[in-house]
């Protein structure tokens, strides 16, 4: 009897496919795309994704996961033709590598044998440092990617910012009050789990447009507005700590 085959070997099915599409002779759509137009696309398959997710639909994710796993051959085998080209396999090999690196706990001897096994709290810490470590991030704002929602934006800053405990001032920490007359601001207190976060939030939204505002468009400005702070509050440190290893040049040498 033949044995199975391994985990995986279908998707040397679906790169072969893609192949044929894109190559000489294949579908003309798929052969005129770019990695920009196909940005749009690879947002949508996601989005359908999670809602698949949210349904609990199962059959529908794994269809919809298909959908997303055609974006990222697809944008591997248009990249096989650029200038430096790099393909599915370099995809492949940089996330392995990534994974590796990033999960010590798991692929290497980082604790002594018979010793303790991390917890939750210390696998996300060493993640977060070997990950600032691989980026050689300036700002603890690096890498968060701005085109996303901005209700979403707003709560990496946010994360960013408090787990590298800075000091911004007017960034909002969520346990001070916020920078608008106290008769606008919702009873917060009153709000007792998140369906009712999604209430106000949702009210707001209400209201807003009938006014005629884009809360989106509201909110990603006092985002990015609120992330240059954090990037000037980053620079002035950076400045004081080189100002502090300076040596004091107003007294000559060997006195």
């Amino acid at each position: 009897m033949d044995s199975p085959e391994p985990l995986g070997s279908r998707l040397l099915d679906v790169v072969r496919v893609i192949d044929i599409l894109v190559s000489p002779g294949g579908d003309p759509w798929k052969r005129q795309q770019t990695h920009a137009s196909l940005a749009r696309y690879l947002l949508e398959e996601a989005y359908e994704a999670y809602d698949a997710i949210e349904a609990g639909d199962l059959d529908a994710l794994r269809e919809e996961l298909g959908d997303v796993l055609l974006q990222v051959v697809l944008h591997a085998r248009l990249a096989q033709e650029a200038p430096h080209p790099w393909s599915i396999d370099d995809v492949a090999q940089t996330l392995a590598d990534k994974m590796v690196r990033r999960n010590p706990h798991v692929f290497a001897a980082e604790r002594a044998e018979g010793g303790e096994p991390p917890d939750i709290d210390e696998i996300t810490a060493n993640w977060e440092r070997i990950k600032r470590a691989e980026k050689d991030r300036q700002s603890v704002l690096d890498g968060v990617p701005l085109g996303q929602p901005a209700l979403a934006l707003a709560a990496k800053v946010l994360a960013r910012v408090r787990s590298a405990g800075l000091s911004v001032p007017g960034l909002p920490t969520g346990s001070d009050t916020v920078a608008v007359p106290d008769a606008a601001v919702p009873d917060f207190d009153a709000v007792t789990g998140e369906d009712a976060l999604g209430e106000l939030l949702f009210d707001l939204v209400a209201r807003a447009t009938a006014r005629g505002w884009d809360p989106e468009a509201a909110l990603r400005r006092v985002v990015l507005r609120h992330a240059q702070t954090v990037r000037s509050v980053e620079r002035g440190s950076a400045g004081d700590r080189a100002a502090s290893d300076e040596p004091d040049r107003r007294t000559p040498r060997g006195r």
